[in-house]
């Protein structure tokens, strides 16, 4: 009972989040008029030309009005026809998507399991050389801005060693190649960013009373902290994972641009050069309902690791 009502409040604010934010993306790109017309029809185009595509579409009706209709059609699934593209939105939108999850989802697990694994390995045994190492790894890696990433590595791996392709096309088809140098590239910021607040929560919970006690009754190190430190360290790192979603979806612009990958971030970037603005609003309500989705499983995920707080937060 008390985990469905705390469901129906997270979706009921996230719904409100969305129409706000739904209004404010409207707001800013539709509010002039002349603009929408200018930039479906094009700069050459005549003024009877603009006045009768305004009228044709519904632009003279009230801006309410517009925006209810907009609204509806977007829910509905009918994201209009892209000026750039010339074609429905939604057809170009989503294998674009599809591709950037692909991508998003090997970076994902390139942080999870390298960020976990290395933090849990520092927090272990804090002080020590291991535990140095990884720190000063994870203050580089979260020091160096993806863009200067992907020029150093695709320096050494590129142009230097000739290992793995400069470009990621993927004209043939999916090829792990291609991947990874992108893949690469995202992971190795948000991996020593996870990397040190992972270390940080283990530390807490090693010097905690419950884990002095299992040592002090002979348990052994692995088994202490499978058994007793890792769920509770996880709590913090889980949420600064569920943080990198939305994360993933804006930083790989400039991953996807400068590997020429077809997904959602450089199409994102086309649109916003071109001024394409049915294009321009269906990402920017994707990249909102990603953002709102990540955090409802965020919350989801922390109460499964401690249930007194997801206890609190239903009856709250």
């Amino acid at each position: 009972m008390y985990l469905g009502m705390f469901l129906l409040r997270k979706l009921a604010i996230a719904l409100a989040t969305m129409l706000v934010v739904s209004f404010l993306i409207f707001l800013a790109l539709e509010v002039n008029v002349e603009d929408v017309a200018v930039k479906v029809l094009g700069q050459y185009s005549t003024v009877e030309q603009r006045a009768a595509w305004l009228a044709q579409n519904g632009y003279n009706d009230p801006f309410a009005l517009r925006y209810i209709r907009w609204l509806g059609h977007f829910v509905a699934g009918d994201w209009g026809m892209s000026t750039f593209f010339r074609a429905p939105v939604v057809e170009i939108v989503m294998p674009r998507l599809a591709a950037s999850a692909i991508l998003a989802g090997g970076a994902l697990l390139v942080i999870v399991v390298f960020g976990l694994g290395l933090g849990v390995l520092a927090g272990m045994r804090p002080g020590s050389l291991l535990d140095r190492v990884i720190s000063v790894f994870s203050v580089v890696t979260t020091s160096i801005p993806d863009f200067a990433s992907a020029v150093f590595l695709s320096g050494i791996f590129v142009f230097w060693l000739g290992l793995l392709p400069g470009a990621s096309t993927m004209i043939s088809g999916l090829s792990l190649a291609e991947l990874i140098l992108p893949v690469s590239v995202l992971g190795l910021y948000s991996m020593g960013y996870l990397a040190r607040v992972t270390r940080a929560s283990m530390v807490d919970v090693m010097n905690t009373h419950y884990i002095r006690t299992a040592r002090l009754k002979g348990a052994g190190m692995g088994r202490i902290v499978l058994r007793h430190a890792l769920r509770n360290a996880l709590i913090t790192p889980v949420t600064v994972i569920m943080l990198q979603l939305p994360w993933l979806l804006s930083g790989v612009i400039v991953v996807e641009v400068f590997y020429a990958y077809k997904g959602f971030g450089t199409l994102l970037y086309d649109a916003a050069l071109n001024q394409d603005i049915y294009l321009i609003e269906a990402c920017a309500m994707i990249s909102v309902l990603v953002v709102v989705l990540s955090q409802i499983l965020s919350d989801l995920i922390y109460g499964w690791l401690n249930p007194r707080i997801a206890l609190v937060g239903a009856k709250a």
